[in-house]
């Protein structure tokens, strides 16, 4: 069934709402010359002479990157040397290995340890299958942001109604919110191994998060992040002085089993791993980043790069962090008995002073990224779900609600981490669970705009893609309905749990009818096959302003399945929380 508009698209006020923002956005964005003079809005090819969505000035201009610069004006010569390709790569660089080290953050160092310290090498192979995860979701973000030119949070809105926009930006508030907190623990454990207190330590990091996104300046605030990136790869050599059993390292990585078989801790664990790799945040993110940043779709090849690199990168790192887990507990007491990262630094300090240090370098490091990229990824939202301007471009009297909800989120959140005898351990591995349950919802409403032909016109995904995509979200869902079963009745067979769900959900109608849907709809919205559209005009394609668009047209039979995925994801996060409680408690 439709979406009910606002406004029904023949009322006067829609008409004046509409009329008004395409004049703003031909303001901002004059639309070039066509020597065929197509003027029509309902088809692809007519797109090339409208105004696009962007209706904020920040976000349109040079590329200003931290290791370069591309003008608007510069020639795109489909000629170019390889010096030229790698100047125009560095100066693209940034979104994707941001968001992707970002992911590694305090809570996934604690995630990763624990996993070394508790199941060994046992859990590696949950590493090697997330990178076909990552790299489709942000790939899938990067188009959205480059040809619509708006963030995560106002698609979802504007396209499916405020109740799904409320219910998307709510999950994304709350989980970021307690993400925040715990890359402040992780700021208090890893300085903490150093000797300085935590009422020191996590102001003083506050304040430098604060200093580094008000700047007014996308590149001091994209330079500082890389120089954080650049010290925390640290985290090599620290693996490699740990060293790790190289036969053991690539047998785990590729054969799936956990260590003492499957249980509803080691199920949680797995979900946090999920989370804490593959974040609901990092979407909206990186959508929002490339937006700032004003890659269009003429750079979304290098921008692909920057997100593939970044992906190897956060996978490498997060297997070197397992094997540092295993190697600060090896012939000790402490092998599965996981207290915290701090508890892992002051273990492999035992082993080596400089191996503790690094570690909790890789602790700090990792939580500073985190925080700066979490908080700027709700602000972002925060901007595009309200209407107010939001961008790094803008000094803070240009943005002050931007940056008001950035530095309120940043003294919120350090002051939580200040209170005595707060249950941070159970916080940490909570959070990163519930990213992992969150993901799949917000992987349908990703692949749902990826497949809407008015937003991405000849950008929409290709079959073979939806069908990945539908691939990854039965597996999430069959991880988070293991932990359901295990929790709710803690002595039955986990694994045989696992394998009937797999089972249930591979033959299940559910994946087969979305993926179906969305042919269909693909089918039903196309005006002129992408096939069809010049490569040049398909690189200059973007999005028309959102007022101009047909609203989406939901069936039935996807609407209460998003409804019974919404309605499931709820009961498994109270699980969750039960689950959380048990273990907090012991």
């Amino acid at each position: 069934m439709s979406r009910p508009p606002a406004n029904p698209p023949s009322s006067p006020d829609h008409a004046r709402r509409a009329g008004r923002l395409i004049r703003t956005a031909r303001r901002a964005h004059p639309a070039p010359a066509q020597p065929d003079g197509h003027t029509a809005s309902g088809d692809i090819t007519s797109n090339l002479t409208q105004p696009s969505a962007v209706l904020d000035e920040a976000h349109l201009g040079d590329i200003e990157g931290a290791l370069g610069r591309i003008r608007v004006g510069e020639p795109d010569d489909q000629r170019r040397t390889l010096k030229r390709r790698l100047l125009t790569f560095l100066a693209i660089m940034g979104p994707g290995i941001i968001v992707m080290v970002g992911d590694n953050d305090a809570g996934g160092v604690a995630t990763y340890a624990q996993a070394g310290q508790n199941y060994g090498y046992s859990l590696l192979w949950v590493l090697l299958l997330l990178i076909p995860v990552l790299i489709v979701n942000q790939e899938m973000v990067v188009r959205l942001g480059a040809v619509t030119g708006v963030g995560h949070a106002r698609l979802i809105n504007e396209r499916f109604g405020r109740f799904w926009g409320w219910f998307s930006v709510g999950d994304l508030f709350i989980l970021n919110f307690l993400t925040i907190v715990t890359e402040f623990i992780g700021v208090a454990l890893a300085l903490a191994y150093f000797g300085v207190s935590k009422y020191v330590a996590v102001p003083v990091a506050a304040a430098t998060l604060v200093a580094i996104a008000v700047t007014g300046s996308f590149r001091r605030w994209e330079r500082a992040l890389l120089a954080f990136i650049a010290s925390s790869m640290v985290l090599f050599p620290l693996a490699f002085m740990c060293h790790p059993a190289y036969g053991a390292t690539v047998y785990h990585s590729l054969v799936p089993g956990i260590q003492g078989g499957v249980s509803s801790d080691a199920i949680l664990l797995i979900i946090a791993i999920v989370g804490t790799t593959v974040a609901p945040w990092q979407l909206f993110f990186q959508q929002s980043n490339v937006v700032d940043k004003r890659i269009t779709p003429r750079f979304i090849n290098p921008e692909r790069a920057d997100t593939f690199l970044g992906s190897a990168v956060v996978v490498i790192g997060a297997g070197a962090i397992m094997i540092a887990g295993v190697y600060a507990v090896l012939g000790t007491p402490l092998a599965g008995h996981f207290t915290d990262a701090l508890g892992v630094a002051r273990a492999l300090g035992h082993k080596g002073q400089v191996l503790g240090a690094l570690f909790a370098i890789v602790l700090l490091d990792a939580s500073i990224i985190g925080a700066a990229a979490v908080t700027l990824s709700t602000s972002y939202a925060f901007g595009d779900f309200f209407g107010i301007k939001h961008s790094l471009h803008r000094t803070f009297a240009g943005a002050k609600g931007f940056y008001t909800a950035y530095t309120g989120m940043i003294i919120v959140a350090a002051g939580i981490v200040l209170i005595p005898g707060a249950p941070l351990g159970v916080v940490t591995e909570a959070v990163q669970a519930l990213a992992g349950l969150l993901l799949p919802s917000a992987c349908v409403f990703l692949l749902l705009l990826c497949n809407d032909k008015q937003v991405l016109g000849p950008w929409v995904n290709p079959n073979w893609l939806n069908v990945v995509a539908t691939i990854i979200i039965a597996t999430l869902l069959m991880l988070s309905g293991t932990l359901m079963a295990t929790t709710i009745f803690p002595h039955i067979n986990g694994a045989r749990i696992a394998v009937w769900l797999s089972v249930a959900l591979a033959a299940g109608l559910a994946g087969i009818g979305i993926a179906l849907r969305i042919s269909r709809a693909r089918r039903r919205y196309a005006a002129l096959p992408a096939a069809d559209i010049p490569r040049a005009q398909r690189r200059n394609w973007r999005m028309p302003p959102l007022a101009m668009l047909k609203p989406v047209t939901w069936s039935p039979a996807l609407k209460l399945g998003i409804i019974a995925l919404r309605g499931y994801l709820v009961i498994a996060a109270l699980l969750l929380v039960i689950k959380a409680i048990q273990l907090g408690t012991g």
